[in-house]
């Protein structure tokens, strides 16, 4: 059975990434990239799906595990009654294939290890032909194959089923195994020495994470999540993954179980901003050009979401039978069917995050321009529309306030560049849009009852996404329906946490139509603590933030929800979002209490 979402820590090469359990499995891996098929799938099934364990005799879980300092090398500890051991696990940073390296270390003693490898290609689902080749267990199935190589005083016992070894690993002795990837047509890989991988791979991330610019009373945790946002990146074409994970559910047996291995374009500002403020100016601008690649084209034609390479086709699938779901939590999907949605709010994300590049100094070339001509002349058209929203909801098209106000920032970027660009053509008209959505926003998307604007035009309920109004600038901070919104969002509190919105009915939600509940969503949270900190309350929003902080993992990893009453991590993991939002809160916190330092009460 698989752990739970927060037993697990990730490894990656910037094209893919494993996930290991406390255990010493690693039950979730896609190879060659994010989202191509798992050979690992025990996460979403059952170890007849797929898994590589290495872990003293007996199973256990490990007793402490931590990242190398600031880096993806993962370090893993057994203590026993015979002894102590270590398991080293990371992937280099890919020149070639994918290699997953394995390094087992006695600290004390004798220790008993056993080792088990049972490969399932395509999700879980294939079971490979296994052969000794030469000094390696090479496993076969259609276009993939997987090459395994064991020290040499190790016994290795290969079946069609699971390949076996036990060893034994004592005080000073170290032995290395490692699984490398690659098409099935193609020789055996060249030879790697894991000694030599490992002290490349520390020596990369030592030095990436040394560019970090953060420096205030929360700079691990800032580090931690820049390093995770880098390992989320699909480095041949600078586009990151919301998550390695597909299916890992919003509810313990519920039906909200996405596939998150694409690329979002509504997470392009919050990216950008994450990645400048930190200072990496490299990845900054390679997020930029892949998010010009990937929505070049007809606006009409703009999607939520992409693949990593930028393909547009993501069909959503859910027939893997053979899968029974994280926990029982059914259907397993492959793809994304919010691929097809209508989501006004991308076009004020896209645009937001041009203007921010632009302001920064990121390079734009001369088609741009024509770019957001074009954005602008669809949404002329279509910002009237009701839409799916930025929850991306499976349930009726609705009004949704946050579309509308983004609606707003795309027509108010637009408006900003063309002003850098000593641009006239277009203007007038221009302005007359944003004021008109600006009008019907505050007219319609109000609850004079509730003191605050509300989900959609009309609703009864709130939305924690109200709390980005400040920030993308449709109000001031102090504005008086800034602030009755703040107070009044803090009802979807769930114990200390923030819910994205409120559902009157508890069986089937009203918004989407979907069954049962899901956790607090921690993006909101911060957002909450941003929000607090804009206004004048930095004491609140830090122990907002710093509750936060207190749930993610033993090795700093965030999934996408946390259930504050079963106490437990919700959704697929690493997720972006969650640790973009932390690295945006970090700055904004130490902005705001230096301001607070500079203004003190009364001065």
């Amino acid at each position: 059975m698989a752990g739970m979402i927060e037993d697990y820590a990730v490894v990656g090469d910037l094209e893919t990434a494993a996930l290991i359990s406390r255990d010493g499995a690693i039950d979730w891996l896609c190879v060659p990239r994010f989202d191509s098929p798992a050979c690992f799938a025990a996460l979403l099934g059952n170890p007849d799906n797929g898994y590589w364990r290495i872990s003293p005799v007996g199973g256990s879980q490990c007793n402490r595990r931590s990242y190398r300092g600031d880096t993806l090398v993962l370090d893993s500890i057994w203590d026993s009654v015979d002894g102590a051991v270590s398991v080293t696990d990371f992937m280099p940073p890919r020149a070639d294939l994918p290699h997953v390296v394995r390094i087992v270390e006695g600290l004390s003693g004798t220790v008993a290890m056993r080792g088990e490898l049972r490969l399932r290609f395509n999700h879980g689902r294939v079971v490979p032909w296994t052969r000794t080749r030469g000094t390696y267990v090479v496993s076969v199935a259609g276009p993939d194959s997987a090459w395994l190589s064991a020290d040499q005083r190790v016994d290795v016992r290969a079946t069609d089923d699971c390949t076996y070894f036990d060893f034994t690993v004592r005080e000073g002795e170290t032995l290395a195994f490692m699984l490398s990837w690659s098409p099935s047509h193609m020789p055996v890989p060249p030879p790697e020495d894991p000694a030599t991988a490992l002290l490349e791979t520390l020596d990369f991330w030592e030095r990436w994470a040394a560019k970090c610019r953060y420096q205030g009373p929360w700079r691990d945790a800032v580090v931690r999540s820049l390093i995770t946002l880098k390992a989320l990146t699909y480095a041949p074409t600078g586009g990151i993954v919301a998550a390695p994970t597909t299916s890992l559910p919003e509810s313990i047996g519920g039906e909200r179980n996405w596939d998150y291995r694409f690329c979002w374009l509504r997470d392009s500002t919050l990216t950008l901003s994450c990645l400048l403020r930190s200072g990496f100016r490299e990845e900054a601008v390679s997020w930029t050009d892949w998010l010009l690649r990937a929505m070049a084209g007809d606006p009409a034609d703009l999607q939520t979401l992409y693949g990593v390479a930028g393909q547009r086709r993501l069909p959503e699938e859910s027939s893997a039978f053979w899968l029974p779901g994280y926990e029982g939590s059914e259907p397993v999907r492959f793809g994304n069917a919010a691929v097809g949605q209508f989501q006004l709010d991308v076009y004020g994300e896209v645009l937001d995050a041009l203007y921010l590049a632009l302001r920064s100094g990121v390079p734009m070339e001369r088609h741009v321009w024509s770019l957001v001509h074009a954005f602008m002349s669809y949404l002329e058209e279509h910002w009237r529309e009701p839409d799916e929203g930025l929850w991306e909801v499976r349930g009726p098209r609705r009004q949704f306030v946050h579309s509308k106000i983004m609606c707003w920032v795309a027509v108010d970027r637009a408006l900003r560049m063309w002003k850098l660009a000593g641009r006239t053509d277009s203007v007038e008209r221009w302005r007359a849009m944003r004021k008109e959505i600006h009008r019907e926003v505050c007219r319609d998307g109000w609850n004079d009852e509730k003191g605050s604007f509300v989900q959609y035009y009309g609703a009864p309920v709130l939305d924690a996404s109200a709390l980005l109004i400040p920030r993308v600038g449709f109000l001031p901070v102090h504005d008086p329906r800034v602030l009755g919104t703040v107070a009044a969002v803090r009802t979807l509190d769930h114990h200390g946490f923030l819910r994205r919105y409120a559902s009157q009915d508890h069986m089937v939600n009203d918004v989407d139509g979907l069954r049962g509940s899901e956790g607090a969503f921690l993006a909101c949270s911060m957002w909450l603590a941003d929000a607090l900190a804009t206004t004048g309350r930095p004491d609140e929003a830090r122990a907002v933030f710093e509750r936060v902080l207190d749930v993610r993992n033993d090795v700093g990893l965030l999934s996408e929800e946390w259930d504050p009453v079963i106490r437990r991590q919700l959704g697929n993991t690493p997720q972006a979002f969650s640790h973009i939002a932390l690295v945006n809160t970090a700055f904004t916190l130490r902005e705001a209490e230096a301001e607070a330092g500079r203004n003190p009460a009364g001065a």
